[in-house]
């Protein structure tokens, strides 16, 4: 794989791992390889900026809890970095070992936790999407007589 291609598949390899639930993540990667801790997962906080309308001028919307990992396999010396919005150290880890593993072996790792990962995304959406319509408000205007 190209350097290119891996950058853009470990870009969305990890969005897809960090927004997934820490639990179906813990599932799919149940057994850890030997690593070592670059950075040990800890717990900070980021700023979170917004723009008006999307393109307006930036501002400062507020901060948000992250977690961060970073580390070393043993076997490949690959090195992973996972960052994942609360306080769950475990799942910042995993997504870090996932990361150094996709390196190595990204058709695995796409196989193996992104396809029921991005699955499981698509069918939360859907979910949302159900019960945002199941909420519509149709609005329309009616004619008085006399405006004909």
């Amino acid at each position: 794989m190209s350097p290119d291609k891996l950058q853009d598949f470990r870009r969305e390899a990890l969005g897809l791992m960090a927004r997934a639930k820490p639990e179906r993540l813990a599932a799919l990667l149940p057994d850890l390889p030997d690593h070592d801790l670059l950075r040990a997962p800890e717990i900070g906080t980021v700023m979170v900026r917004g723009r008006a309308g999307g393109k307006g001028a930036a501002f400062n919307l507020g901060e948000m809890t992250v977690t961060r990992a970073s580390v070393k396999l043993a076997g490949s010396g690959r090195v992973g970095h996972g960052y994942v919005q609360g306080r769950d150290k475990d799942h910042a880890r995993r997504v870090a070992i996932a990361d150094a593993m996709a390196q190595d072996e990204p058709e695995q790792i796409e196989t193996e936790i992104l396809t029921p990962l991005r699955a499981d995304e698509e069918a939360r959406r859907a979910a949302n999407a159900a019960e945002a319509a199941r909420t519509r408000v149709e609005f329309f205007t009616l004619v008085r007589g006399e405006d004909e």
